[in-house]
């Protein structure tokens, strides 16, 4: 009897010492044969606490990126290549550059979705989790905020003591949620929680009950009593919330689909774990650089934890 594609796929991780990581909007059967499922940033950090030896990053490419950075020893894989980020790819570092000269006073934070070399640029990382706490610690009064405008527009409604600069980048699919799609989720389940990404515009902020991360609507549906939620981000998040809340709903925005989050098929996977290809492959010293405003990031966090 042939074996199914998972069955194969926990082979090869077996005999090669993998991870198999997968991002909040991959697809059900992705989620399925991850180790971990979470944010960019969460599984990256996963990544650095396990012995494997190859990191499976079923996700986009600047997820992987970071994770190479992160663990700069291990393999990392990309399964499809050409899982790009768009809002990525809306900023260069030759552009960023031109921006810090004309503001030699300005501190850069970098959101996390952005690629290896803007990184390289930045003074600090963040995420949409803890942009507000990254911002607010700087010391500088005037913040480069790149790539996402409405991420930076959010951050800078709960810092207004900051200028901020930000750069005219948004993510499609979040932008693309519209008001007519919240209103009428809410007409049809009147008693829902409306949890929405803060890469959304804010005209869709004002509408929703909380703006979180994907974790934070993972943590939020969680703990709180409620037993329905609109979900106003990449509705592949849906199938994690329902998943660990059977005895809740949850309503996708059903136009909110990453095209590229969705090109990893377990096909691609079992083919990068037989051929081990495509590596992310970054210079030492790009990564040395990139990985200092991540590390800045990661330890903040932890020093508030302890």
């Amino acid at each position: 009897m042939e074996k199914s594609l998972p069955q194969q796929i926990l082979e090869l991780k077996k005999k090669h010492h993998a991870v198999i990581l997968a991002h909040n909007y991959q697809s059900p059967q992705i989620q399925d044969i991850a180790d971990f499922v979470g944010d960019s940033l969460d599984l990256s950090l996963k990544a650095m606490k396990t012995d494997a030896e190859i990191i499976v990053f079923c996700g986009v490419d600047f997820m992987a990126e970071s994770a190479k950075i992160l663990n700069p020893e291990k393999t990392v894989i990309l399964p499809d290549k050409t899982a790009n980020c768009p809002m990525a790819e809306m900023v260069d570092a030759e552009s960023l550059g031109w921006l810090k000269k004309e503001h030699p006073g300005a501190e850069v934070v970098a959101y996390i979705n952005t690629t290896a070399d803007v990184k390289a640029l930045a003074d600090i990382c963040c995420t949409s989790a803890n942009g507000v706490k990254i911002v607010k610690s700087r010391k500088a009064k005037k913040i480069i905020f790149v790539p996402d405008r409405n991420l930076g527009l959010f951050i800078q409604k709960q810092a207004p003591e900051k200028e901020m600069i930000l750069w005219p980048g948004i993510c499609r699919t979040h932008h693309d949620i519209k008001k007519e799609d919240i209103i009428l989720l809410k007409k049809k389940h009147p008693h829902a929680e409306v949890l929405v990404h803060p890469e959304c515009q804010p005209e869709i902020i004002e509408l929703a009950d909380f703006a979180f991360s994907t974790n934070g609507m993972v943590t939020h549906a969680k703990t709180s009593p409620v037993k329905e939620f609109i979900i106003g981000t990449e509705k592949g998040l849906c199938y994690r919330l329902e998943k660990e809340n059977p005895d809740k709903k949850f309503y996708p925005v059903s136009s909110a689909v990453c095209p590229n989050m969705k090109k990893t098929t377990l096909e691609k996977v079992l083919k990068s774990m037989e051929t081990l290809k495509p590596k992310i492959n970054l210079s030492d010293d790009l990564m040395q650089k990139a990985r200092i405003p991540l590390q800045r990031m990661i330890d903040m966090e932890r020093g508030e934890k302890k």
